[in-house]
């Protein structure tokens, strides 16, 4: 049966805004996933950079609109361009889940277009509370993807996050499928060893230690993960040097890399975005911690808290000393030396055996 007009125009249609960073798109897809389980006839657009557009793609219900913040939309006037170009969508209600100047302006012209406008209260004074060196609140904060579903909540869909809210593995190419190596005795692991900032990044001469215990056990397949041209070479000398180790930085397109991250059987990685890119197929992230904790709201999504390894506390008592990893006390440069290569590699076998 057709639907009239009248009927048609009343299926909700929300803009999400979420441009960066990489990690924090990516929480957001669990929340989406458990908004269109629930509510399957709405339509969703999600504003992000054209990069982070694979995420989204195995979610029928979810399309994306690019923005070009370094050009057609960059500053003032490229913001009310690209308005113009989202008044043209017919968006019914926008769910701002970045709350930054970029996107407060946006939402500014479309609040003037007569759409209603909900940001996400990301508890700066409480993570502020946490983070701070005297008088610090040590407590676990709501997560971010609870600060996700809340403004769906405020947007007027009552919505409860799924535990089972993943995507499921992607479509490999026969290049990456050889890629992946898998075999009957050997569990593939990808490590993902680098982060944004040092204090989040676990050494990298005990990251090659993990790699040579790994490697000595002979049960493992090893895939390295990482971009730029510094890191992809770090990770071609492992690559080089360890057997049965491999490296997939600039070797693959971001959405190839996304479906060999469905296929793996374990992803290690920093407090960063690759974490998060592994939770949201519902792979077994184990996490290592600096300067940084889960208490902030950003371990990723449904993931056993034991997986998470974090540095010494009494030792290094002002632990988180930022939200991101970017402030890093004097003496804290050593924060993640508390975690032994043995611990790591006792992890992974837990898990995996």
């Amino acid at each position: 049966m057709v639907k009239s007009k009248k009927t048609a125009d009343k299926t909700p249609h929300l803009l999400i805004i979420r441009l960066s960073a990489m990690g924090d798109v990516a929480m957001l897809v669990p929340v989406i996933l458990s908004f269109t389980e629930r509510y399957p006839r709405a339509k969703i657009t999600v504003l992000t950079r054209p990069f982070f557009a694979p995420m989204f793609t195995p979610i029928p219900q979810v399309k994306v609109y690019c923005a070009d913040v370094k050009g057609r939309h960059k500053g003032v006037f490229g913001l009310w361009k690209l308005y113009k170009e989202l008044k043209e969508q017919h968006i019914t209600q926008v769910l701002d889940m970045h709350n930054v100047l970029r996107s407060t302006i946006l939402g500014v012209f479309l609040k003037m277009g007569g759409v209603t406008v909900i940001k996400i209260d990301k508890g700066r004074s409480e993570k502020r509370a946490l983070t701070r060196g005297k008088n610090k609140v040590f407590q676990s904060l709501k997560s971010t993807h609870e600060r996700y579903a809340d403004v769906f909540r405020k947007s007027g869909f009552p919505l409860e996050l799924a535990p089972k809210a993943v995507l499921h593995k992607q479509a490999l190419t026969p290049k990456s499928s050889k890629f992946l190596g898998r075999t009957e005795k050997r569990k593939v692991i990808a490590i993902a060893p680098f982060a944004a900032f040092p204090g989040k990044m676990y050494p990298l001469f005990l990251m090659e230690e993990v790699l040579r215990l790994l490697k000595n056990t002979k049960r493992y397949r090893i895939i390295l993960f990482g971009g730029g041209a510094i890191e992809k070479d770090v990770l071609q000398k492992w690559a080089n040097q360890f057997s049965g180790c491999v490296n997939a930085a600039g070797t693959f397109s971001f959405e190839q890399e996304l479906a060999l991250i469905s296929h793996v059987d374990l992803m290690v990685a920093m407090d960063s975005g690759n974490a998060h890119l592994a939770a949201m197929y519902g792979v077994p992230v184990i996490t290592l911690w600096g300067v940084t904790h889960p208490f902030a709201g950003f371990y990723p999504y449904a993931q056993d808290p034991h997986y998470a390894l974090l540095a010494d506390r009494k030792k290094f008592p002002q632990i988180p000393t930022s939200v991101y990893g970017n402030k890093m006390p004097s003496g804290y440069d050593t924060v993640m030396e508390t975690i032994p290569p043995s611990a790591v590699v006792q992890k992974i076998e837990t898990i995996l055996q």
